[in-house]
């Protein structure tokens, strides 16, 4: 198995320095904002989005080192991921993440939500200062994508007649479209091709869909203590994922203890056994593995490099957390 660390080795002092500089942007004079800071940008996070962004960077630079513009991009790649962190478990009245206390359930929901802001703006402060207008529309499109996924899934709580494809919307905005966004930005930053610019988005686009599929089938099959959140805590609150989007084609009794938002006692657990019973974990496997290798398949013009390899492998590690 393919281990985060061994993974991003290429970028390993990269990532490093990274971690020290995100608490400087955050700034000591917000000591609330800092203190969050401390174990928001703490060593729990497994940093995969600045990770791609400076695997890409590495990759497409050749015998050039990366510029600070690069580094400066993977920083608020992380940022605006964070901001989107703190905001969703405002939402979702989390008081865990990664198992550690959420900023919400530490500071109240009022901090919270000014955190998450100020986040936001601070990304976007350094965004508009990397002087590159391309770069600033694919990340202000990002934070726009997180909005418009968020109030998606607020629509379509408990609404079992979701396709599959607005499912895959929901998710691009939630979670592909900056993993898509940044990839692209790096290539700009590094004067790529228009095409291979492209190809870097859709490799991000597919790798981030494989990733949110991952996570949403973990959702039933991780236990509490490996999430670092309550285990099926999206189908509880009425998020439909794939594993249940597929299982409905199966159970139709599934629908009925969904339209009544398992009101009844035993109905939430009677809903995860009609589930599990079901294939629908099982073709979420393939729907997941199906993107991951249509992300592999827009890397073949990067020239060959550790950094190549290590994004072609970012494609089987996603995998391997199922299992």
């Amino acid at each position: 198995m393919t281990s985060g660390t061994f993974l991003f080795a290429p970028v390993e002092v990269d990532l490093q320095l990274l971690t020290e500089n995100l608490k400087k942007l955050v700034g000591a004079r917000h000591p609330i904002l800092y203190a969050a800071a401390e174990y928001l940008f703490g060593a729990q996070g497994k940093r995969i989005r600045p990770a791609i962004v400076l695997l890409i960077s590495r990759a497409t630079m050749r015998e050039q080192d990366i510029t600070p513009r690069h580094r400066r991009l993977a920083e608020i790649t992380e940022m605006i991921h964070t901001a989107s962190l703190v905001h969703d478990d405002v939402l979702d009245e989390s008081n865990v993440r990664r198992g550690i206390p959420t900023v919400n359930s530490s500071f109240g929901n009022r901090v919270a939500v000014l955190a998450g802001d100020f986040l936001f703006a601070q990304s976007s402060w350094y965004l508009a200062n990397l002087d590159n207008l391309d770069v600033v529309k694919l990340l202000s499109e990002v934070i726009m994508d997180l909005a418009e996924g968020e109030i998606q899934q607020g629509l379509n709580r408990f609404d079992s007649s979701l396709s599959i494809e607005a499912y895959l919307e929901k998710s691009y905005y939630k979670t592909a479209s900056l993993i898509a966004n940044s990839s692209k930005a790096a290539g700009l930053l590094s004067a790529v091709s228009p095409s291979q610019a492209e190809n870097l988005y859709s490799y991000g686009r597919h790798l981030g869909l494989a990733f949110q599929i991952v996570d949403d089938i973990l959702d039933f099959t991780g236990s509490t203590e490996a999430l670092g959140k309550p285990a099926v805590s999206d189908l509880a609150s009425g998020n439909l994922t794939a594993p249940v989007l597929y299982a409905l084609e199966e159970k139709p009794y599934l629908e009925k203890l969904i339209e009544g938002e398992f009101i009844e006692d035993g109905d939430l657990e009677q809903a995860l056994a009609l589930i599990r019973e079901s294939k629908g974990i099982e073709r979420s496997r393939e729907l997941a593995k199906h993107h991951a290798q249509l992300a592999v398949e827009h890397l073949p013009d990067l020239p060959p490099s550790p950094s190549r390899q290590a994004l072609i492998e970012m494609a089987d590690y996603v995998l391997r957390r199922l299992y």
